[in-house]
C-alpha cells in the first residue's frame, strides 16, 4: 500500500490538476485534500451529538489513477485514517418499528404475591376474596331444629318409659312341649280379671264382683313366610286340660294361670306358643279411649244389661266402655260364644287400625296416652322383648286390615266341639308355617263348615 501524502505537500505528480479529488479554488493545507471527501461535507449525526466536525463522504475513485499508473494510489475510504482520540463514532440505533395491533403480545398478568398470612396464593384468574357482611341470625331455624330434636327424643323416650311399666309373667310351661317351628306364634289373651278395679270402676264397666280370673278372649296369631293368620278359640271350647280333665278351655287360666293355658293349647293343637300377651278389662277400655274410639258395625240392635250394652244396628263410633261391652256380650245371639269371638276380632282390628295410623305418632297427646294405656294394662311373657312386641302390633294391624286371614277354630257344632278332621288340618298348616295353603273351608268366620 502506498504511503499517505503529507498534509503540507501534494502527492507525487506534476501539477495541481492531477488527482480527480483535487478541487480548484480550495487553497492549500487540509482544504487541498477535500477531494478525499468528494468535494462536499457530509453531516454526521453522532458526531454532531458529541461536538465533532461533520463527516465528509468518501471520494469517488480517482480518474487519474486509471490513466497514470505511476501516480500514488489512495485508499477509497476515509475509514483507514487514524482514529480520533477525542470521540468514537457509533451508528445510531435504528428507530423502533411500531408493530401491528394484531402482532402485539397480550399484557402480562399482574404479579401474584403470597398473602402475608402464609395462605396459598389465589388461582390464576381468580379474584381476591372479599369480606361478606355478617348474615342475620335465623332464629326461627334454630327454634325449628330444637323442636325437631326434642320431638325425636320424645318419640324414643316414651316407648322406653312405657316398656319399663309392663308387667312380666312366666308363661312357659314345664314338661314336654312341641319342638321349635318356623314363624312366630303369639297367644293373645283377654282376661276378665277385676284386679286393680275399684267398686266404682267395676260398676261402670259392668264386670260384676266375681273373683279370680278367666279368659274371655283367646286368640292365636301366627306370622311367618305366608300371610299372617289370626284364629279365635271360643272360651267355651271343650278340651282336655292337663290334670283337670275335659272341660271349657277358659278354666285353664283359672286353674293354673298363663302356664297351664299355654300348655293346654299346645297339647290340644300341636302348635308351639312363642310369645304370650295378655290384656285386662281396664286396659282394653283405656286403649280404645287412647286411640279416640273405634267404629263397630253390629248387624242388629243389642241390649245386654250384664255387659252394660245398649246400641243400635249399623256402623257407629263408640268409646272404650261400649267397645268392651260389645266384645263381651253373648246374650242376644243364637250362636252365643261363636258370635262373640267375631265381635272381638272386629274390635281388635279397629284398635289396630287406629293405633297404626300416622296420627298416633304425629299427635303427642295421643302418642303418650296410647303408650301409657298399653303399658299399664299389658302382661307379657318373660321372653318377650320390645322388638317382639312391636312385630306383634304390626302383624295384628296387617291381618285385621285385610293383609291376612281371620277365622275361628273349626268346630263341629254350636256346643263348640272341635271338628275332628278340619281342626287338625288347620293346626298342622299353622305349625308348618303354610298359612297360604289354608283353604276357605278350613278358615271360616264362625268355625262351622261352609
Amino acid at each position: 500500500m502506498a504511503d499517505l501524502p503529507s498534509r503540507n505537500r501534494p502527492p507525487n505528480g506534476d501539477g495541481a490538476d492531477q488527482g480527480a479529488g483535487h478541487v480548484a479554488g480550495r487553497g492549500t493545507g487540509e482544504e487541498s485534500y477535500s477531494w478525499l471527501y468528494g468535494g462536499r461535507e457530509r453531516p454526521d449525526p453522532e458526531a454532531t451529538q458529541v461536538g465533532l466536525p461533520p463527516a465528509k463522504d468518501p471520494p469517488p475513485p480517482p480518474q487519474a489513477a486509471t490513466e497514470n499508473a505511476d501516480q500514488t494510489r489512495f485508499l477509497p475510504s476515509w475509514e483507514h485514517r487514524a482514529p480520533r482520540t477525542d470521540a468514537i463514532r457509533r451508528d445510531p440505533p435504528p428507530p423502533p418499528v411500531p408493530a401491528a395491533a394484531s402482532d402485539r403480545l397480550p399484557p402480562l398478568p399482574p404479579m401474584q404475591l403470597p398473602p402475608p398470612s402464609g395462605a396459598p396464593p389465589a388461582a390464576h384468574g381468580s379474584t381476591a376474596p372479599t369480606s361478606r357482611p355478617p348474615k342475620r341470625r335465623r332464629w326461627w331455624l334454630r327454634i325449628l331444629i330444637g323442636l325437631l330434636v326434642l320431638w325425636l327424643a320424645f318419640l324414643i323416650a316414651v316407648p322406653i318409659w312405657a316398656w319399663s311399666k309392663i308387667d312380666k309373667v312366666d308363661a312357659e310351661p314345664a314338661g314336654d312341649r312341641p319342638s321349635d317351628q318356623p314363624g312366630t306364634t303369639y297367644l293373645v289373651v283377654g282376661s276378665d280379671s277385676r284386679a286393680g278395679l275399684d267398686q266404682d270402676e267395676r260398676q261402670e264397666l259392668s264386670t260384676g264382683a266375681a273373683e279370680g280370673g278367666r279368659t274371655d278372649t283367646i286368640m292365636v296369631l301366627h306370622t311367618g313366610d305366608g300371610a299372617p293368620l289370626l284364629m279365635s278359640i271360643p272360651r267355651d271350647s271343650l278340651v282336655d286340660i292337663p290334670g283337670r280333665g275335659n272341660t271349657k278351655i277358659n278354666a285353664a287360666y283359672a286353674f293354673g294361670g298363663p302356664q297351664l293355658l299355654v300348655r293346654t293349647i299346645e297339647q290340644n293343637t300341636g302348635i308351639r306358643v312363642d310369645d304370650y300377651i295378655e290384656i285386662g278389662f281396664g286396659g282394653f277400655v283405656n286403649v280404645v279411649d287412647a286411640v279416640g274410639g273405634v267404629d263397630i258395625c253390629p248387624e242388629q240392635a243389642i241390649t245386654d244389661p250384664k255387659a252394660g250394652l245398649d246400641i243400635e244396628k249399623g256402623c257407629q263410633a263408640v268409646g272404650g266402655i261400649t267397645a268392651l261391652g260389645y266384645a263381651r256380650s253373648r246374650q242376644t245371639f243364637a250362636s252365643s260364644d261363636i258370635q262373640r269371638v267375631q265381635n272381638q276380632r272386629e274390635v281388635v282390628g279397629a284398635i289396630a287400625d287406629k293405633a297404626a295410623s300416622p296420627w298416633s305418632v304425629l299427635n303427642p297427646v295421643r302418642y303418650f296416652n296410647l303408650a301409657d294405656a298399653g303399658s299399664s294394662s299389658l302382661r307379657v311373657g318373660e321372653n318377650v322383648g320390645p322388638l317382639s312386641l312391636v312385630r306383634f302390633a304390626w302383624a295384628l294391624g296387617s291381618v285385621t286390615g285385610g293383609g291376612g286371614r281371620t277365622c275361628t277354630v273349626p268346630i263341629a257344632d254350636l256346643a263348640v266341639n272341635w271338628d275332628d278332621e278340619r281342626a287338625p288340618a288347620l293346626f298342622e298348616l299353622i305349625a308348618q308355617d303354610r298359612t297360604d295353603d289354608v283353604t276357605n273351608d278350613l278358615c271360616t268366620p264362625s268355625g262351622l263348615p261352609r
